[in-house]
């Protein structure tokens, strides 16, 4: 615990008396920091056997830390982690934070003491990544919020070959890179990943920072202006047929062509890595009807899951020698270690450091985009292709570079496509996809409206800074996939529910401040008037996410160059009031959704009463 001596100095009518105390400064932010520094580092092998003769660099460059470690013994040794930091970070056990999952469906929030399961599905629980020595992980970053709202953000700012974890309880804080019982060779050094800690008061300015650093190992991959489009999953799963997709492609090419994109979802292959084979219930050919959508003056977009297959697949059946091994040599199920797949399982998975794999993607890529005409791929189940625990075809390489490497060869093939991550590694995909799925499945009910909207707010400040957020499909018709069928697409007999309009407009919202990307999950032939309203307003998306003071999301603010809009929510069970603060002058405020002025204010505008699961989207205009 670092102190710092203080001294007073008393003037009194007998002169001048000298005091010292000591300040406790363990709790601040710059306490914290210098305590991260001076906290020790260590290697642990894979044998439990010294490690004395690794040396972990540490090399900081103001904010930013180069990790770095180096065999000096005669030997080769294998590493099952370097931890780079622990400590006792002395700080409170109500101390806030918010860190991401390794992979998109999973987020940790509350504090320090209790941690929560703020995402869909933990890493922990759901796909059974093993945490060091038992302590909660986040993955790649972890915020911390200290007293008078001083927030610490830590994070690599790389993730070429290693992922970073950030696991601690109460008390201790532990770092570490995980190296995947790797063989480091005499003499050898390895980069491990940059190291970040920033501090502010402000929320947003440490993301800014972050993806600074960011954007210098992993440029951006830019695809502008932001998709807009259809999807068929939320209104007809898997179940989807080519005359569901033609109806709406005439539907939206005569009354909405601003939703270019026509993306036929999972549902029309047979069987998991058969992705050039339509499937039996399709009723149709699926190059066909993505040229259908061409002629129309649309632009045609596939699902496609590249890392797993079917045991049944005519692929896993030809190449067994293409997939991840287990420890005897066979291709591993994916469920024997976590959880293996939502359809059509139990999934095996491709590769990517394999060489044939990477032709293949490339090829099957190419043939989408030249032959078949696609120019969107949304790829799904992402998180398979560095699923942990398997052994690769290059006994060198990290489960990140076996996925980065199968990205890099559908990148190759897919050529100018857009390419949407989802069920991806977060931080294994920097500068890998045009865009990433910032949520879960978004379904037709308030829980999973006001759930959902909150993975995506979260996520808000990766917008335009690392991809396109995808905050999945907005949703505003009664009538859906989920009527017939569960989140995981099996078939349930779900009781349909007629939501009411305020919460509809609450998701609306949502989507809305991500400033990401726009896409209708309804079947659009059957859409009233008063809900395609909605639609039409959002159209087209902003590219700017709405910045938040702190992670309760009552109020955001999106700036534009000739007028300010706000993001006002109320995801409670009663009403409350919320208050706008507006910058100097006076400013005329309406209601986006209704349309409705408001009226003129000045300094701030509260809402009084604003209604339980409902939002509003206020524009502010300066009276000149």
């Amino acid at each position: 615990m670092k102190k710092y001596l203080v001294s007073l100095m008393l003037f009194t009518a007998l002169g001048v008396i000298s005091l010292s105390c000591s300040v406790d400064n363990s709790g601040s932010a710059d306490g914290f920091v210098q305590r991260l520094k001076d906290a020790p580092a260590k290697v642990i092998l894979t044998d439990g056997a010294a490690a004395d003769a690794l040396i972990v660099g540490r090399k900081w460059s103001s904010d930013l830390c180069a990790l770095s470690v180096k065999n000096t013994s005669a030997k080769a040794v294998q590493v099952k982690e370097v931890v780079v930091f622990d400590l006792q970070h002395q700080l409170a056990d109500t101390t806030k934070i918010y860190g991401e999952a390794f992979q998109k469906l999973g987020q940790i929030g509350g504090t320090l003491g209790k941690p929560e399961d703020w995402g869909t599905y933990p890493d922990r629980s759901h796909y059974k990544i093993p945490e060091p020595e038992n302590l909660r992980t986040a993955y790649g970053m972890l915020t911390l919020q200290l007293p008078e709202n001083s927030r610490v953000l830590l994070a690599t700012t790389s993730c070429k070959r290693f992922i970073s974890r950030f696991s601690f309880d109460a008390k201790r804080l532990r770092i570490s890179l995980d190296c995947e019982n790797l063989v480091l060779q005499p003499g050898e050094t390895w980069s491990l990943e940059e190291f970040l800690v920033t501090t502010s008061n402000d929320r947003e300015k440490n993301y800014d920072r972050l993806t600074e650093a960011i954007s210098k190992h992993h440029p951006r991959l830019k695809h502008d202006p932001v998709p807009m489009g259809w999807c068929s999953w939320y209104c007809f799963g898997p179940a989807v047929t080519a005359k569901n997709v033609s109806d709406n492609t005439n539907w939206i090419a005569k009354n909405l062509p601003q939703l270019k994109y026509i993306q036929i979802d999972d549902g029309y292959q047979p069987w998991m890595g058969d992705w050039l084979e339509k499937g039996k219930a399709f009723g149709g050919d699926v190059a066909q009807v993505l040229h259908d959508i061409k002629n129309k003056g649309l632009e045609p977009a596939i699902w496609v899951a590249p890392f797993v297959a079917s045991p049944q697949s005519e692929l896993f059946k030809n190449h067994p020698d293409w997939f991840v091994k287990d420890e005897a040599g066979k291709p591993l199920r994916s469920d024997k270690i976590g959880f293996g797949g939502w359809r059509l399982g139990p999934w095996y998975v491709l590769d990517g450091t394999h060489p044939a794999v990477q032709q293949y993607y490339t090829e099957l890529f190419k043939t989408m985009r030249q032959k078949w005409g696609v120019t969107y791929f949304k790829l799904d189940a992402n998180y398979w292709g560095a699923m942990y625990g398997g052994v690769h075809y290059d006994k060198k390489a990290t489960r990140i570079e076996a996925y980065r490497r199968g990205m890099e060869a559908i990148l190759k093939g897919s050529g100018d496509a857009f390419i949407l991550g989802c069920n991806h590694p977060i931080w294994g995909s920097l500068g890998l996809i045009h865009g990433s799925r910032s949520s879960m499945d978004t379904w037709r009910d308030w829980k999973s409206f006001r759930n959902i909207g909150r993975e995506n707010l979260l996520r808000g400040w990766q917008n335009g800074r690392l991809w396109w957020n995808d905050p999945d499909c907005i949703l505003l018709t009664d009538n859906g996939a989920e009527d017939v069928m569960d989140q995981g697409g099996n078939a349930a007999a779900t009781k349909k529910v007629v939501m009411p309009e305020n919460e509809f407009l609450y998701h609306a919202t949502t989507v809305y401040a991500s400033g990401g990307m726009l896409l209708s999950g309804d079947d659009l032939t059957t859409i009233k008037p008063e809900r395609l309203a909605i639609l039409k307003k959002m159209i087209p998306p902003t590219g700017k996410s709405a910045r938040f003071e702190n992670e309760k999301f009552e109020v955001g603010i999106i700036n534009f160059k000739d007028h300010i809009e706000y993001t006002v929510f109320n995801a409670s069970d009663a009403p409350v009031s919320r208050k706008i603060k507006l910058p100097a002058g006076k400013y005329t405020l309406s209601n986006k959704w209704t349309g409705k002025e408001i009226g003129v204010f000045e300094k701030e505008y509260v809402i009084n009463d604003l209604l339980p699961h409902s939002a509003q989207l206020i524009v502010a205009k300066k009276v000149n």
